[in-house]
């Protein structure tokens, strides 16, 4: 069995006028995050650091912000796609570890939810799938509540 490893990072501005969607999850807040797709910032890094442990890329190869296909898409749904990318070159998830930066709103009652979406995305075993949230005590531009931002790490597993 091989192993490969990666790393995602991504960031998206808060705006008015968008919803805040957040692993999956719809969640009720005054702004949104701004990008060509859902802006789902967690989801981003989660894609990037798939990708990147097969050095395949960036999201922004595979959908890119040019492309109107992708116009508000559903970023569990490109997940689902670059899933299938890894499985397509032998490999599986072993596990993730994400974490949310965002000064508000707080985000520990949606965890689970995060955590159980992304799971079926990737068809695992929710046990595999560790997202926490935290602030950055008011520095920063997602402390002064200009952003997010998220980096998750993955460990992949020959098939």
């Amino acid at each position: 069995m091989s192993f490969r490893i990666g790393h995602g990072y991504d960031v998206h501005r808060l705006t008015e006028n968008r919803k805040l969607i957040l692993g999956g999850v719809d969640i009720p807040y005054e702004k949104g995050l701004m990008g060509h797709s859902d802006a789902d910032v967690l989801v981003h890094a989660i894609m990037d650091s798939l990708l990147g442990a097969l050095a395949l890329g960036d999201i922004g190869k595979h959908f890119p912000d040019t492309d109107p296909e992708y116009a508000g898409a559903d970023s569990i749904e490109l997940l689902k796609k670059v899933y299938e990318l890894i499985n397509e070159k032998g490999y599986r998830l072993g596990n993730l570890d994400a974490v949310i930066l965002a000064q508000m709103p707080k985000l520990s009652p949606y965890i689970d939810d995060m955590r159980k979406n992304i799971a079926k995305a990737l068809k695992c075993d929710i046990s595999e799938i560790s997202v926490k949230a935290t602030t950055e005590e008011k520095l920063g531009f997602t402390g002064e509540g200009l952003g997010m931002s998220a980096h998750c790490a993955v460990l992949l597993e020959s098939i």
